[in-house]
């Protein structure tokens, strides 16, 4: 089956209304495209620059369907997206990533399932429904290891660490008796990430696929703090886990973005932590680093245009911006913007609190190192 492209001067529908939807729409207006927005909350960081938003729920359906007669095409730039609107939607516009690839991805257990069944590398994990299996899978998995809801987890939410202290009657209480997944607990070399996109080509039945630079990440309280790249390992394990994303995006026959997460083990290993079919918060520094962003890439391959060239054009050092940088008033922004290679990206979202995701900078230098000194001094400027 042809798949015809989607021009400029289409219009293009988000579901979700964040940052990753927001830098989205603002590569789909520089290139021509309509966009509308579909996100509970009004003036969303992806309503302000859509050129229609529509505020309501997920499981509006009403609304949802008045929205697909809209647009041409819709994507979305986060995963928990009830089914029935994906159905929904599915028979009246196209809709890429597809309704498989969320479902998969937005449930643990089943996401760990199918990396599994596909033969790709992870950690030793069991399924829980009830104490009981708790208790078998612990025996099975060992200490340390840790308990993760099945649905709606990100950012260390809703994950326990286990060791043989552990109360684990209270430990399944405090998961809230639903089913989750216990994994061993990995004591890794390094976080690393890699983003992927995968599109049509004008021969029915052929795909293109294009990675891009993989990037080491560091986290703090669970939430990612640092990406850089070209990340500090080895050629060859650069390349497998580039190799490896791509083959679990066609594996999942992603029409779109996949960010794979992945722990390098002390052994060397790569395990596949969770999956994203979206933008990814560590791909932010192909937004400036790149010949290619991650959201001009989403949006060629989402349209069934050419994928960008994913080159890095420059060594980058991306760091997060969270609400607590507004702990004792608005930043400076006026010294940070005078570092040199430093990009500034805000989000729009009007109240900063602790932990939330205000925006990020990305530094731009000749060497890694370079860089990281000048990611020194905007810390110092930000925590005065």
């Amino acid at each position: 089956m042809r798949h015809a492209p989607i021009l400029p001067g289409s219009t293009i529908g988000c579901l979700g209304g964040g940052q990753l939807g927001r830098m989205f729409a603002l590569a789909a207006r520089k290139m021509g495209y309509r966009v509308h927005t579909v996100d509970p909350t009004p003036d969303s960081p992806t309503g302000q620059i859509s050129d229609r938003e529509f505020s309501t729920a997920f499981d509006d359906i009403p609304t949802l369907l008045e929205f697909a007669s809209t647009v041409d095409v819709v994507t979305y730039e986060f995963e928990n997206i009830p089914v029935e609107a994906l159905d929904a939607l599915a028979p009246k516009v196209p809709l890429r990533p597809g309704r498989d690839v969320l479902y998969t991805t937005q449930n643990r257990r089943r996401e760990k399932e199918f990396l599994n069944r596909s033969g790709f590398p992870v950690a030793r994990f069991r399924v829980v429904n009830n104490e009981s299996e708790l208790r078998d899978a612990v025996t099975a998995v060992g200490f340390p290891c840790v308990l993760k809801t099945a649905d709606f987890g990100y950012d260390g939410k809703g994950q326990q660490k286990l060791g043989p202290d552990s109360d684990l009657a209270q430990v399944w209480r405090r998961h809230g008796e639903r089913v989750g997944v216990l994994e061993a607990w990995v004591t890794f070399a390094a976080e690393l990430s890699v983003v992927v996109a995968r599109g049509y080509t004008p021969e029915p039945g052929e795909y293109q696929v294009q990675a891009f630079p993989p990037t080491v990440n560091a986290h703090e309280n669970h939430i990612l703090a640092t990406s850089v790249a070209p990340a500090p390992l080895a050629d060859s394990i650069l390349a497998r886990a580039q190799s490896i994303a791509s083959d679990i995006a066609t594996r999942l026959d992603v029409v779109g973005l996949l960010a794979v997460e992945f722990f390098l083990t002390k052994r060397g290993d790569l395990l596949v932590n969770e999956l994203a079919p979206r933008p990814h918060n560590s791909g932010h520094f192909s937004f400036d680093a790149c010949v290619t962003s991650q959201f001009e890439q989403q949006l060629r391959a989402v349209c069934g245009l050419p994928l960008g060239e994913t080159r890095l054009l420059s060594p980058v050092v991306m760091h997060n911006l969270l609400g607590d940088v507004w702990a004792n008033g608005v930043p400076d922004w006026s010294r940070l913007l005078a570092l040199p290679g430093l990009r500034l990206h805000l989000y729009g979202k009007s109240e900063p609190r602790a932990g939330r995701k205000m925006g990020h900078y990305s530094i731009l230098r000749p060497t890694v190192e370079q860089a990281w000194e000048v990611d020194a001094q905007a810390q110092k400027i930000l925590n005065r």
